[in-house]
């Protein structure tokens, strides 16, 4: 699916694009999400390189992701993906050639669909193609700031939870996914800083006064943000290494109770064994009283075993 973003004096419009119409003049943005074949060959028309394929959207290395081309400036940059309680990271490729920006993903990002709702309710200041990019990328630290509100909400509910036997296992679960969100998130900051430096060194000539004041805010927004995903990472660490550490503690509560139990139990087991052989010769057998002094010699052993351990402090 394509669509364009227009700017006719002043005023924004978003409207789908079809490959049998030629592009409109006034066109700043065209975001192509999930492109067919018919799409992406009209596609391939407009550029002198090759339009980027899905794997191409992965790499990692600043050459690939950042780099001036014949077709313009291309940026590769990463937007985080919230779905319950799954998250994920999805690049978004951008080439920016003078006035227009072409925008390729191939997945539905909420922070696309959050700029489009803005456009078509004039709630944003958008005068040229490259505020596009840029309040994009304002928008998902926005949306990042939001996630880590919501990670310390969650930590606050599972650190009530650690010493809660019922909610365990949910509790560990929910840990490892803060883990997972949380690293999302650094990668997402370190990934944006790394493109708005780069916008800003390429677009220096051009930047004006209100879209550098823009970079610079939201570049000292990240910078603000990181230290809360490293309380965020140890807190996590801190709550994870305590459910480990209260699990265990009453693992071993339950195996003490049953290795205290076997050796209580041991001198009588070792009294009824005696008084169970089938030797001829056992004196003991021709007791009058020998049945109740055996039951009152193994329950006298129990006893005392238990009342020792009892003053050892093992119990």
């Amino acid at each position: 699916m394509i669509s364009a973003c227009l700017l006719k004096e002043d005023n924004l419009s978003i409207v789908p694009i079809t490959i049998k119409e030629p592009l409109p003049a006034d066109v700043i943005w065209l975001d192509v999400n999930q492109p067919e074949d018919d799409e992406r060959a009209w596609l391939e028309a407009l550029f002198v390189e090759d339009v980027p394929e899905e794997d191409e959207m992965d790499d990692i290395e600043s050459s690939s992701r950042f780099r001036v081309g014949p077709d313009g400036v291309h940026i590769l940059s990463l937007f985080p993906q919230r779905l319950a309680t799954e998250t994920r990271g999805v690049n978004m490729s951008f080439t920016m050639r003078k006035n227009l920006l072409i925008s390729f993903r191939e997945d539905d990002i909420s922070i696309v669909r959050l700029l489009r709702y803005y456009i078509r309710h004039n709630k944003v200041d958008i005068r040229c193609a490259l505020d596009i990019l840029l309040t994009l990328q304002d928008l998902k630290v926005d949306q990042l700031s939001d996630l880590i509100e919501d990670a310390y909400c969650t930590l606050e509910q599972t650190s009530d939870q650690i010493t809660d036997d019922t909610h365990v296992e949910r509790t560990l679960a929910e840990l490892i996914d803060q883990a997972e969100l949380n690293s999302h998130i650094l990668q997402a900051l370190h990934d944006t800083r790394r493109a708005l430096r780069f916008i800003r060194k390429t677009f220096e000539s051009s930047l004006d006064d209100r879209q550098g004041r823009v970079v610079d805010e939201v570049l000292s927004d990240i910078e603000s943000i990181l230290p809360h995903t490293s309380f965020i990472s140890n807190k996590i660490n801190f709550q994870l290494e305590a459910s480990m550490g209260y699990t265990n503690q009453k693992q071993n509560n339950i195996i003490k109770i049953f290795s205290v139990a076997a050796v209580v139990f041991m001198p009588p087991t070792w009294i009824a064994s005696v008084y169970g052989m089938n030797f001829k010769f056992m004196p003991e057998l021709e007791w009058y009283w020998g049945y109740p002094l055996s039951i009152g010699l193994m329950i006298f052993s129990a006893i005392s075993t238990y009342f020792f351990f009892r003053k050892k402090g093992w119990l």
